[in-house]
């Protein structure tokens, strides 16, 4: 059977995205305390699967508000959207300040539904495996 218009499927646009567009956010921890740092806040872009990850000793929007400015909008460019669950380190005013001043679209995850943010999800998840093997028994020298 021949294909006419009105069996076509419709066309979608097909959307590109560059390194460094989108990029996933997200807190691990709290954790024990190690040489003062409790959280590690990782950043993952979701085209090259590159991650940014440091040691932190809060979880606040100061330390996210900081790591974005000065470990990745300076080194990667600033990206076209951001993606970060609920918490209100993620979600604030001075969060969506500084984002509305950089251009940047804040999606944020669905609660509950992890795949979401399924790139800094699962980026957690190696990164816990990888310092629960490198640490000893304590987990207190992981940072």
């Amino acid at each position: 059977m021949a294909m006419n218009r009105r069996h076509e499927m419709p066309q979608q646009p097909i959307l590109f995205c560059e390194v460094s567009d989108v990029l996933g956010i997200d807190f691990m921890g709290p954790f024990p305390v190690s040489n003062g740092y409790s959280y590690i806040l990782l950043i993952v872009d979701y085209v090259s699967r590159w991650v940014e990850a440091i040691a932190t000793k809060t979880n606040d929007a100061k330390v996210v508000m900081d790591f974005l400015k000065s470990n990745i909008f300076c080194w990667f460019g600033v990206p076209k959207a951001l993606i970060s669950d609920q918490g209100s380190h993620f979600c604030n005013r001075a969060m969506a300040s500084l984002l509305q001043k950089y251009g940047v679209t804040h999606r944020i995850a669905t609660a509950y539904h992890p795949q979401t943010n399924g790139q800094a999800d699962f980026f957690n998840r190696e990164i816990k495996k990888t310092l629960q093997k490198m640490t000893n028994p304590s987990r207190k020298d992981w940072s």
